[in-house]
């Protein structure tokens, strides 16, 4: 009679295991939804060196971010990259020094080629924040925030 128990109880556990397992992967694996970041919360000051980046940024970084804005006109119709800008831009603010850059634009870094939208349409886009400046090897151009792994959709 213990043997039946025991191997009853074995069943149970088995079952009650293969029950929870699920739900412990699907908990482990969702992934937080990103923080909302503005054009007005990047820069916390400007100083003699230029602007500096606000405290959420520098504690943000690395992090997943979402942020609401504008397409600047891209270079090319379809490209891995283009400019987020708080207001709508008719020329492409991306050629400048470190020195002359914006403080209301951050460039995003897509995973693939897509073609993009107008640059009237409010977009919300979503990706991993990197802080510093950086040029990018294969266009020369420099930016000092990126979104990188991003997507974006028309809101």
């Amino acid at each position: 009679m213990n043997a039946i128990l025991d191997s009853r109880l074995d069943r149970r556990g088995f079952l009650t295991t293969l029950v929870a397992a699920p739900l412990v992967v699907s908990a482990s694996t969702t992934r937080a939804a990103p923080t909302p970041l503005t054009f007005d919360e990047l820069y916390g000051k400007i100083s003699v060196l230029g602007l500096e980046y606000s405290a959420k940024v520098k504690a943000l970084a690395g992090s997943q971010v979402q942020m609401s804005g504008f397409m600047a006109p891209p270079l090319k119709a379809e490209a891995k990259f283009f400019v987020l800008t708080e207001i709508p831009m008719s020329i492409c603010p991306f050629c400048s020094t470190d020195s002359d850059w914006p403080d209301n634009i951050v460039v995003i870094y897509l995973d693939e080629k897509q073609t993009f939208v107008q640059p009237g349409t409010r977009i919300d886009v979503s990706g991993t924040l990197e802080v510093g400046s950086w040029t990018d090897p294969e266009t020369g151009f420099l930016s000092r925030l990126r979104l990188r792994g991003a997507n974006y959709w028309a809101v």
